[in-house]
């Protein structure tokens, strides 16, 4: 829960701090400017919202890493959600209507986090996850989502390092391996889920755990 806030609180903060150029600049989300990353925030903050008040009675389903598909490609900005996205961000034309809109709605679904009970079961996706597992999962999220806003801002925050360490380990869940401690925390996520390319070096270091990865999280 903690991990959640904080990592959800540095994204906030760093959106905060971008300037009107820096919204026109590329995201590490491939074909996705920072302002359509912003823009799928607000969806993402909304998510938040309507799962946290959705809940069910059966079992859980899944945890925080079953939460998560892994795809065989990347994102090619085809899928409807996505178009969406990049034509709903073009329509706010004022970086700082956009801004507010995510203050707005993240804020409330930070307090709404908070204010979560861990136990409760809550259903979302055809998923029925604890709270606790659903915002675990959602500390993968913000801290990869992170690194794509920051990915061509050279002077901008990493994300927590709670969050970045938290995120690899789940990210170590879902490929069913670890990787080597040779990587940080940061290129483990960037370099597992095909945010850039491994070196030579860290292809070597990976062994057979190069052939399960980059993991395209959906």
């Amino acid at each position: 829960m903690d991990a959640f806030s904080r990592s959800w609180t540095a994204l906030l903060a760093a959106v905060a701090e971008l300037t009107d150029e820096d919204f026109g600049r590329p995201s590490g989300c491939a074909g996705w400017l920072v302002r359509d990353l912003v823009c799928h925030l607000v969806i993402d903050a909304q998510d938040v919202l309507i799962t946290l008040v959705t809940p069910v009675a059966g079992e859980a389903t899944a945890d925080a890493a079953a939460y998560w598909s892994v795809e065989d490609r990347p994102p090619t900005g085809d899928d409807p959600l996505d178009a969406l996205t990049v034509r709903l961000a073009a329509a706010y034309e004022d970086p700082r209507l956009l801004k507010f809109h995510l203050d707005d709605v993240g804020s409330a679904a930070g307090r709404a986090a908070r204010l979560a009970d861990p136990g409760v079961r809550v259903g979302t996706q055809d998923m029925v996850l604890t709270v606790g597992d659903y915002l675990g999962a959602y500390v993968l999220e913000w801290t990869l989502h992170h690194l794509d806003l920051i990915a061509h801002l050279p002077d901008a925050a990493d994300p927590p390092a709670e969050g970045l360490s938290r995120s690899r380990a789940l990210l170590e869940e879902i490929a069913g391996a670890p990787f080597p401690a040779s990587f940080t925390d940061k290129d483990a996520l960037l370099a597992g889920t095909g945010r850039r390319a491994p070196t030579g070096a860290e292809k070597a270091a990976l062994g057979e755990l190069a052939a399960r990865v980059p993991l395209f999280l959906g």
